[in-house]
């Protein structure tokens, strides 16, 4: 790509209609069931119709309007909210569709280009507002801005290109269940699965405007104790269900991140009871564990098991003989389980020179720092795709933006300045000999 022309696209600005585009998808309450509870208002039809009406004036036509299938999320790697979810009925998936734009005749996986990005956001509504170059409103950086800013980019990519759209094809995935823990199976995962990819497949998450070609998984575990209650005048008489998980809680803390090489341990909620005046003979403790490729994974499992068996005989030691912990004690082992909520999900490490050198050199994209942590993303359902190359790209950053914060904001100047990122993108590969791509 000549440089004037690389200088010409350092930015794609935003139309009115943009503008007005986002202002609505603002508008539209999109948080899913899993972030909201039952009985919230979801109109996730109704912005993907909207985008997919704007993205027509660009010569996109809909291939795909639909929700996934009950029998498609019964599967181990379905995380057991998203199972419950399901099984509670068909009311939580029909609110829940994804929407794949295509530019273009059907070209080979070769000369296609995917983008994917998500329209569900965190729960919170926010008011929306466009005020001295700022867009404010739930979604505005995760991820609603991101999608009209892809818009923009294309639009420039069109009017610089004309082989895009003919010799260069292009999906948008715009998808459901990134937020609320559903770790995109009935959103992104379906429509891997259809063949909906190209030989770039680009998820657009706040990075920065950096190329992180990783992607985290994470699994949940939950240590349950079910042992018998007691009351406060005789509490050596039951389980302490409150003790023992706390005493597991901070052996895990201690023991487990030696293992997670690649991701992180988080020690979340330990229930047990509300009460002062009782001693609950059950409750759970839930961790999150996060790992960065599949024998990563495996490996913290393993350890997370070893550990809890190693726990559980420290306390049976500790408390052993107490007057008031002693039962509790001798039945630790037979009243603690362990099972898993999530488990099992790939994890992103992609490599590929040439798209990288396309990306970097050719489309002048910024490299994610080697020694910065990767987060997870739906990302991780494109690993392993053959013949492709993955990354995660995309203006912002979930922290500074406030992206699951109260306000949410994302700015003008960064939105065109991955609007033109996305252009420079789309040239490069339209204009690169597809013979190179293997």
């Amino acid at each position: 790509m000549p440089a004037s022309t690389t200088e010409l696209l350092r930015t794609a600005p935003l139309t009115a209609g943009d503008d007005e585009l986002l202002l609505r998808l603002l508008s539209l309450p999109t948080a899913g069931p899993l972030e909201t509870g039952a009985g919230g208002e979801v109109r996730l039809w109704e912005a993907q119709r909207a985008y997919a009406e704007a993205a027509r004036e660009l010569g996109f036509t809909v291939e795909w309007h639909g929700t996934a299938d009950a029998e498609q999320l019964a599967d181990e790697q379905v995380p057991a909210v998203v199972r419950w979810a399901v099984q509670g009925g068909e009311e939580f998936l029909s609110s829940q569709p994804s929407l794949v734009l295509r530019l273009g005749p059907r070209l080979p996986h070769s000369r296609t280009v995917m983008f994917n990005i998500h329209v569900d956001t965190v729960a919170g509504v926010q008011p929306v507002s466009l005020a001295e170059g700022r867009f404010h409103g739930r979604g505005a950086i995760d991820a609603k801005g991101p999608a009209v800013a892809l818009l923009a980019g294309i639009r420039a990519a069109l009017a610089a290109e004309p082989a895009i759209g003919r010799e260069t094809g292009v999906l948008i995935q715009l998808v459901s269940g990134e937020e609320g823990g559903a770790m995109g199976v009935y959103g992104t995962r379906p429509l891997i699965e259809r063949g909906y990819t190209g030989r770039l497949n680009i998820f657009c998450e706040p990075t920065g405007r950096r190329l992180l070609t990783r992607s985290t998984a994470a699994m949940t575990a939950r240590v349950r104790v079910a042992g018998d209650d007691s009351i406060d005048d005789a509490p050596a008489a039951g389980h302490n269900a409150t003790v023992l998980l706390g005493h597991v809680a901070g052996h895990l803390a201690d023991a487990l991140p030696q293992y997670a090489n690649s991701g992180q341990v988080c020690v979340a909620g330990l229930q047990t009871g509300p009460l002062h005046n009782k001693v609950y003979g059950t409750g759970q403790l839930l961790l999150n564990l996060s790992y960065g490729s599949g024998a990563d994974g495996v490996a913290l499992e393993a350890a997370m098991r070893r550990e809890l068996r190693l726990a559980l005989a420290g306390f049976r030691h500790r408390f052993a003989g107490s007057e008031l912990i002693g039962r509790t004690a001798a039945d630790a082992e037979e009243i603690t389980s362990l099972d898993w909520l999530k488990r099992g999900l790939p994890a992103l490490d992609a490599s590929d020179a040439w798209a990288e050198r396309l990306l970097t050199e050719g489309a002048g994209l910024e490299r994610w720092p080697a020694d910065e942590a990767a987060f997870t993303c739906d990302a991780i359902w494109a690993d392993g795709l053959p013949d492709s190359f993955t990354a995660v790209f995309g203006p912002g950053d979930l922290q500074r933006n406030n992206a699951h914060a109260e306000g949410e904001f994302a700015d003008r100047e960064e939105l065109e300045l991955f609007a033109g990122d996305i252009a420079r993108l789309l040239i490069a590969f339209a204009t690169t000999d597809p013979t190179s791509t293997t």
